[in-house]
């Protein structure tokens, strides 16, 4: 029986000694390339080992990320992926424990918002004005992105503590020319990626630029001093 086509894929074939939390990350850093993505659903119970399930916005992204990931080496195990069964119970479970979770959301974003509301009207002159200082910082940071001459060694710098050398290949070596990501000892918030040349190192550099390897931190990347 085929399998509909639908937002959520089922991805199997995982390497089961890797934490829960960073196969999230891991798979949020490798799936997001292709869409939003609603949630991710990985379990450690014996019954689900090495199994994990991405629910994504789109439909497109889901068939984008199944086509092109499919037998992906992810730590170590090629990935077999496919799309959910719809009518799984499992599924259901999964996605009704996380309306509950948005139910809870979506009542505490309205008492914020209520608050925030009653806050604003007490002060609204304070908020414009320290809105407008806001949007200028903001727009003076985005005019100011220096650069080093072009180089074949990238250098990234904002990333989140839990990066990892795994994590960086995988979303870097989907370039031509990829050879290595080199990490800093004691520093978990700058590396180093190494390109054949300087024209697919720029490739990878604008396509990546400001990639969120988690939602709070995007990545900046530039040419290593040479």
């Amino acid at each position: 029986m085929d399998i509909r086509p639908n937002q959520t894929i089922y991805i199997n074939n995982i390497n089961d000694k890797v934490k829960k939390e960073e196969l999230k990350r891991a798979l949020y850093a490798l799936f997001s390339q292709f869409g939003q993505i609603v949630d991710i659903v990985a379990l450690k119970t014996m019954k689900m080992r090495g199994q994990a399930f991405v629910i994504f916005k789109e439909l497109t992204s889901s068939t984008s990320a199944l086509r092109q990931l499919q037998g992906f080496p992810f730590y170590g195990k090629p990935m077999r992926i496919q799309y959910a069964k719809t009518d799984s119970d499992l599924i259901s479970k999964m996605r009704g424990t996380f309306a509950d979770k948005e139910k809870k959301k979506e009542k505490k974003k309205a008492k914020t918002q209520e608050q925030a509301a009653a806050n604003k009207k007490a002060n609204q002159g304070t908020a414009q004005t320290a809105t407008a200082n806001s949007n200028q910082t903001t727009s003076s940071a985005n005019q100011q992105v220096p650069d080093n001459p072009p180089n074949y060694i990238l250098f990234l710098t904002n990333l989140p503590e839990e990066t990892n050398e795994m994590m960086l290949s995988m979303l870097f070596n989907q370039f031509p020319g990829f050879k290595e990501v080199r990490l800093v000892p004691g520093r978990h918030d700058i590396a180093f990626v190494e390109f054949e040349n300087e024209g697919q190192a720029g490739a990878a550099r604008d396509a990546l630029q400001g990639f969120r390897i988690t939602p709070s931190h995007a990545m900046k990347i530039t040419y290593a001093k040479k």
